[in-house]
């Protein structure tokens, strides 16, 4: 109830309202930015970014989703926007393979593996496939709302997170992370 009064009351431009909400919401988005970003200063830029936008379109905030959703999903897109700008991104490919949907994965994550370790492994990867294993492992987008988020077709994204999967899983093997089943 507390938010929907502020989301009303940034509906009606009042400034405390829109500080409260920027209040309430700013940590949580840093870290989503930081996500794509890596670099605190840059991510903090986006982020501020991100919250004029959403100010100046809260407007066509339905309230479908939280706000907290849409805020999210406003706060990767200038994210990944804003490292593009920055010509930290190498383009993704627009490649018309297949990948073969009945693959079944035949590896297992040892159970003694952080959060932090396969967050650190993603890291390592090349930005293409770092970006869509976040956007899809991470976030819960799935490949039709990557494929609108980076421009690219959802094939691709499946092409992306499939390599990515497998680059990540070379990682961890390397780390001996990795157990058959």
């Amino acid at each position: 109830m507390f938010t929907s009064n502020l989301i009303e009351d940034c509906k009606k431009q009042k400034r405390k309202a829109q500080l409260k909400l920027y209040n309430k919401y700013c940590d949580a988005m840093l870290c989503v930015s930081m996500r794509y970003l890596k670099q605190k200063d840059l991510a903090e830029d986006a982020t501020q970014e991100a919250f004029i936008k959403a100010f100046k379109n809260i407007n066509s905030f339905t309230g479908e989703t939280t706000f907290g959703a849409w805020l999210k999903r406003i706060v990767i897109n200038q994210s990944i926007d804003y490292y593009r700008q920055h010509k930290y991104h190498e383009n993704i490919e627009n490649v018309n393979l297949e990948v073969a949907e009945d693959e079944e994965d035949t590896w297992h994550v040892s159970e003694n593996i952080s959060t932090a370790d396969i967050s650190a492994c993603i890291e390592c990867l090349d930005e293409k496939y770092a970006t869509v294993l976040k956007l899809y492992l991470m976030e819960g987008y799935d490949h039709d709302e990557i494929g609108e988020i980076l421009n690219i077709k959802p094939n691709n994204s499946r092409i992306q997170l499939h390599r990515g999967k497998k680059l990540l899983k070379e990682k961890l093997k390397a780390l001996r992370y990795e157990r058959f089943a």
